[in-house]
């Protein structure tokens, strides 16, 4: 990309052969952008484990990219996640993507309860002191602009994280948002916490507007109402397709005019709604002086 943005892309394991060409595919299509990196999903519940690896290890010898993969708390024990780390380490993989991670069969309630595994971690902190014991891994945590959906307030969010980079962590992504001004409120909050960890927004194109509430609310994330009535009784696919390449290129944009040029997009494995954004961050640079809320 010729200006100074930096962008990266989240995927999720595929299932079956299908999905697997169809991920190859959104790569294939997303790598003119030049991607930092692309980061590999590890599914609620360690579910996609060895599709997880599978798919980091394809990326190795298939691509110039460099994958990260994420690794969770659930599903498994301390030692046999140790072991996963220690076999991407020897694969090449410097970086890794630490996070709880969410029990399967998450339902639309923000009372879930986390379980641990029997012998396995409680918490991430555990996860990152573990990883930069067994080896010197770069580690990225997840950061939440309006608080993770099981913290009490704020406060209890700010002090894990300290936490986390208290024991190795360099680098957090935000859960996805929609309104700039929470996300900025955020930020400044870390700073005067004396946070200086590198925080780069995770961005979700809305591809189904009517899935993106329920997950939204699962994750805690606010949908500001201008945005619901954008998309308030419009049925038409082209349009919603556009509409949301907009929003998101002008969310984009007000980031980028104040001074986040590093951005994450969770692609949900398609490339045609993140690639639109992507080149028009490119060609439109005429509204970055446009404020977010002007769509």
């Amino acid at each position: 990309m010729k200006t100074n943005l930096k962008v990266s892309f989240e995927f999720f394991p595929p299932k079956n052969l299908k999905m697997s060409q169809n991920l190859w595919n959104t790569l294939n299509k997303l790598k003119i952008f030049y991607p930092d990196f692309v980061s590999i999903t590890y599914g609620a519940g360690g579910s996609t484990r060895q599709r997880t690896h599978d798919t980091i290890k394809k990326f190795t010898y298939r691509s110039s990219i460099k994958p990260i993969p994420h690794l969770t708390c659930i599903g498994d024990t301390r030692d046999s996640i140790k072991k996963l780390a220690i076999n991407y380490w020897k694969m090449g993989i410097k970086s890794i993507v630490a996070i709880r991670g969410d029990p399967e069969n998450i339902k639309l309630s923000k009372k879930r309860k986390f379980v641990t595994f029997p012998n396995g971690y409680n918490y991430c902190s555990e996860l990152i002191r573990d990883l930069k014991e067994i080896r010197d891994f770069k580690i990225i945590v997840a950061v939440f602009p309006e608080k993770h959906p099981e913290s009490k307030d704020i406060q209890e969010d700010i002090d894990n994280l300290k936490r986390k980079i208290d024991l190795g962590a360099t680098k957090g992504i935000t859960q996805f948002f929609f309104d700039n001004n929470k996300f900025y409120e955020f930020v400044n909050i870390l700073q005067k916490k004396n946070i200086k960890i590198p925080i780069t927004p995770g961005m979700l194109p809305i591809i189904n507007f009517n899935k993106l509430t329920e997950l939204a609310y699962n994750c805690n994330a606010s949908i500001p109402k201008r945005i619901k009535n954008l998309y308030k009784d419009h049925k038409d696919k082209e349009y919603e397709f556009n509409l949301s390449a907009d929003i998101a290129t002008k969310q984009c944009l007000d980031l980028i005019k104040n001074g986040f040029n590093d951005l994450h997009f969770y692609t949900l494995n398609r490339a045609d709604l993140t690639g639109k954004i992507c080149s028009n961050l490119t060609k439109k640079k005429k509204l970055i002086n446009k404020p977010y809320d002007a769509f």
